[in-house]
């Protein structure tokens, strides 16, 4: 294939030619119809992507007009029973509204549940919105990275690395796993549990920010607890290890919604916050503050962070080339670990 030929595919005409299909196949196939068997939908994006026709189109719907929408994506190929509800989210949306209603755009929201690699695809080949800003990386780093080498106009919340193609915004995971783990060593806690599901990128690196901290302290590392984002999964796992083990004086929890599970299943088995374990959430969501008791977590800047993905976002849209940020985490003292 020469490169003359692939300058001539320009249409959905063409990219049907060459898939042996009709057009309409390929319209319904790049916007991700499951009318369209999987294979089907396979074959015509990777033609799509190997002669360059998503680039090209989103490129001349840009100059032509645009949505006025942007999209905001909450990808849960990790937890199918996470909701828009959870705390985190809300207070993340509240923000991403306020900055791009502020530019004069609109907020799509979808969350999906992948089945299939292709759902990103459909996304942005929908025409629906000028750009993309995607919360959490779940279990799809590398769905995330095909996109971006060709659709430049998105970011993603979430855990950065520089082998990443997708550009990133977070916190310093590591560090703020060995914020929580070191705060707890220091009031002297020796056998601390790790809540959370380990497995995923930004629970991994607080994951290891805690093992690092135990490392320098010279203490081993306490029990790894997977256990769902959701409160009544986290409720449930907590509930079980502590029927099954002995109690730990401490536990790190991945976020705020799985420290609350935490309190709740240590408070009905008889235990003390933070007499017999201190619990360190992970978010600052606004409820950390308000219940009883007041829960210590590691402060991740929402705001701030909304902030940087509406401002990244559009300067990508203007045509710039933007980096990664990296934000710093805050130890949060309250009184469930004082």
């Amino acid at each position: 294939m020469t490169s003359r030929d692939k300058s001539d595919v320009t249409s959905i005409s063409d990219i049907a030619r060459l898939a042996g299909v009709s057009a309409s196949t390929v319209s319904r196939a790049l916007a991700g119809s499951k009318m369209i068997s999987l294979a089907t939908r396979t074959r015509i994006n990777e033609i799509a992507r190997e002669h360059g026709f998503q680039l090209n189109q989103m490129a001349r719907n840009l100059r032509l007009k645009r949505s006025q929408a942007i999209g905001v994506v909450m990808p849960l190929g990790h937890a199918v029973g996470q909701h828009v509800s959870d705390p985190f989210f809300i207070a993340m949306l509240g923000y991403l509204a306020d900055g791009v209603t502020e530019r004069g755009y609109d907020l799509l929201l979808t969350r999906i549940v992948p089945t299939d690699d292709d759902w990103l695809d459909a996304l942005v080949n929908s025409g629906r919105i000028d750009g993309l800003i995607v919360i959490g990386q779940s279990d799809q780093i590398a769905v995330l990275d095909r996109v971006a080498r060709h659709y430049r106009q998105m970011v993603v919340w979430g855990q950065h690395d520089e082998a990443h193609v997708h550009c990133s915004v977070g916190t310093d995971n590591v560090q703020g796993g060995a914020l929580a783990a070191r705060h707890l060593l220091g009031s002297g806690r020796r056998r601390i549990l790790f809540a959370g599901p380990a497995e995923l990128p930004e629970f991994a690196a607080r994951y290891q920010g805690f093992r690092e901290a135990h490392e320098r302290a010279g203490v081993e590392p306490g029990a790894l607890l997977a256990v769902p984002l959701t409160a009544e999964g986290a409720y449930a796992a907590i509930s079980e290890y502590l029927g099954n083990h002995e109690a730990p004086d401490g536990i790190v929890a991945a976020s705020d919604i799985i420290a609350m599970s935490a309190i709740r299943a240590l408070i009905e088995r008889g235990l003390s916050v933070p007499g017999d374990v201190s619990v360190v959430g992970y978010d600052d969501v606004a409820l950390a503050a308000q219940i009883t008791p007041s829960l210590t977590t590691i402060r991740q800047d929402l705001r701030q962070g909304a902030e940087r993905l509406v401002d990244l976002l559009f300067r990508q849209l203007a045509g710039e080339t933007v980096k990664p940020v990296v934000m710093a985490p805050e130890l949060i003292i309250r009184c469930s670990a004082p």
